[in-house]
C-alpha cells in the first residue's frame, strides 16, 4: 500500500509567497526575488529571478521544487542585480546552506530577504515531477528532515507541514557499511567512484563549491588528476568530501545530479555523523565563523597524538 504524504497545504504556501513577493517587490524592499515557476515539462518546476512585483504571480511551491536556491547566490551572482537587498525562498535544507555560507562571509543576513517555506518534503529526482509525493516517491534527504520549518525568516507562511514518520534511509546504509570490514567498505567506494565521469555536476550545484578556480583544477602544480580514471575519480571524491565536512547542509544536490547515481550524499552524512559524534558539531544550525575542522580548542581529543 502506498501511503501519501499529506501536502494540501502547498497551495495556500503558494499563495503566501506570491502575496510576500509582490509586497517586498513593490514597496522596493528587494530588488529581486529568487524562487520557483512552473517548467515546461507537466508538474515539473525550476528557479526563477524576478525584478518586478507583476511577476510574483509565476512562483510556486509544489513537490517537485527540489533545488536549493542559495547556489544562485553564490554561483550565478551575474545573474541576479547587485544593488539592493535580495530575496529568496528557503526551505529548512536550503537555510542550513544559507547560515553555512553567512558563517563563511559568503553572505550577509542584512542583504537577503528569507521567506521560509513549511515543507512537508519534496519529491525524489528519479520519481516523475507530476507524481503525487508519497512514502515510495519522497527524496531520501527528506526521511531525514528535521527543519520542516525554518526558523529566523523574515516571512513564514502560517501553514504546519506534516511530518510522517519515515525510514532513515542513510543512516540505515551508513549502519550498514560501518559493519563492512576496511577492505569491504574501499571495495564499496571504489567500485561507486569508479563510475564518476568527472562531469563536476556535484561542484556545480553545491552551494559551498564557491571557489573561482577549484583546487582540483590547478595544473601549477596538479593536486588531483583531472581524467575520469580510478586514481583521480577517488581522490576528487575523497578530497571534496573532506572539504564539506562540517559544512554540508544535507540538500543532496550532489547526488540528485550525478549523471551515473554515485551515492555522494550518504557520504556526507557519515562525515556529519562523525563531526556530531566527535565534536558535538551540527552544519548549519548557527552561524559560525569557523567549523571544528578549521579551529581548535583545549577541550579537543589529543589521544592520538603519540
Amino acid at each position: 500500500m502506498t501511503h501519501a504524504i499529506d501536502t494540501s497545504i502547498y497551495s495556500a504556501v503558494t499563495d503566501a509567497i506570491r502575496g510576500e513577493a509582490q509586497r517586498i517587490l513593490s514597496e522596493g524592499q528587494v530588488s529581486a526575488v529568487v524562487g520557483y515557476a512552473a517548467a515546461r515539462r507537466k508538474g515539473s518546476a525550476q528557479p526563477i529571478v524576478i525584478n518586478q512585483a507583476d511577476d510574483a504571480a509565476k512562483l510556486i511551491f509544489t513537490p517537485a521544487c527540489v533545488n536549493n536556491l542559495a547556489v544562485y547566490l553564490t554561483k550565478a551572482k551575474k545573474e541576479i542585480p547587485k544593488t539592493g537587498k535580495i530575496g529568496i525562498v528557503v526551505k529548512g535544507c536550503d537555510l542550513k546552506a544559507l547560515v553555512g555560507l553567512m558563517g563563511e562571509s559568503q553572505l550577509k543576513r542584512e542583504n537577503l530577504y528569507l521567506i521560509g517555506i513549511p515543507c512537508a518534503g519534496v519529491l525524489a529526482s528519479t520519481i516523475q515531477p507530476d507524481k503525487e509525493l508519497t512514502h515510495d516517491s519522497i527524496a531520501s534527504k527528506c526521511r531525514e528532515c528535521d527543519v520542516h520549518l525554518p526558523t529566523g525568516c523574515d516571512f513564514l507562511p502560517s501553514q504546519q507541514p506534516g511530518t510522517p514518520e519515515l525510514e532513515k534511509r542513510y543512516a540505515a546504509e551508513i549502519a550498514r557499511l560501518e559493519t563492512m570490514t576496511p577492505a569491504e567498505r574501499w571495495k564499496y567506494w571504489k567500485e561507486q567512484f569508479s563510475k564518476c565521469i568527472k562531469c563536476y555536476a556535484c561542484r556545480q550545484v553545491c552551494p559551498f563549491c564557491f571557489c573561482e578556480q577549484c583546487l582540483c583544477d590547478r595544473n601549477k602544480p596538479q593536486m588531483v588528476e583531472t581524467t575520469p580514471r580510478p586514481a583521480g575519480n577517488f581522490a576528487w571524491h575523497v578530497v571534496r568530501a573532506m572539504h564539506l565536512a562540517g559544512r554540508c547542509a544535507g540538500c543532496a544536490e550532489c547526488e540528485r545530479v550525478c549523471p551515473m547515481d554515485i551515492p555522494l550524499n550518504l557520504l556526507n552524512r557519515k562525515m556529519a555523523k562523525e563531526l556530531k559524534e566527535l565534536f558535538e558539531h551540527e552544519a548549519g544550525l548557527e552561524v559560525n565563523e569557523k567549523g571544528p575542522l578549521a579551529s581548535f580548542s583545549e577541550k579537543d581529543d589529543q589521544s592520538f597524538i603519540k
